[in-house]
């Protein structure tokens, strides 16, 4: 469903940039909090099946600890860096994803990126708008919000 709004939300998100409206992380964080009351993303699983989260120094030390590792053999075990130099997998979907409940091997010690994702209820929204329409083609919750938003920038 999010490719066939896709065009529409590019189109919205245009409409917010020449706006740029005051009170827009207000109105993202409300929707993102009414979508995700609703939400159960062990039912889906799809940011963890399709993409990889950037990996911080904070989170490297904090899971390679938790698996008794290295941090070069946690390095050399799961993550690459990639051409902007950020640690992320080599290949989806994530290695600590449990394909048949989605439920994650290191919740409680995930990274930062997965902890904040999918990054609809942060301040500076108007930052990250590409991103966000980019991730509603991944997170049925997003296109919600983002429909939600929608109603209120036709």
């Amino acid at each position: 469903m999010a490719k066939t709004k896709d065009p529409s939300f590019r189109k919205l998100i245009q409409r917010l940039v020449a706006r740029k409206p005051k009170n827009l992380d207000q109105q993202f964080f409300q929707a993102h909090t009414e979508v995700f009351k609703k939400t159960d993303c062990l039912t889906c699983g799809n940011c963890c099946r399709t993409t990889s989260p950037m990996w911080n120094d904070t989170d490297i030390q904090r899971v390679s600890h938790l698996f008794k590792m290295k941090t070069s053999a946690f390095l050399d075990a799961y993550l690459v860096q990639d051409s902007d130099g950020d640690w992320v997998y080599p290949k989806a979907p994530c290695p600590f994803l449990d394909l048949e409940d989605n439920k994650c091997g290191i919740y409680d010690h995930r990274p930062k990126a997965c902890r904040e994702y999918p990054h609809t209820d942060r301040k500076n929204i108007m930052g990250i708008l590409g991103l966000t329409s980019k991730n509603a083609l991944i997170c049925p919750a997003v296109t919600q919000i983002l429909e939600k938003i929608e109603q209120i920038y036709p």
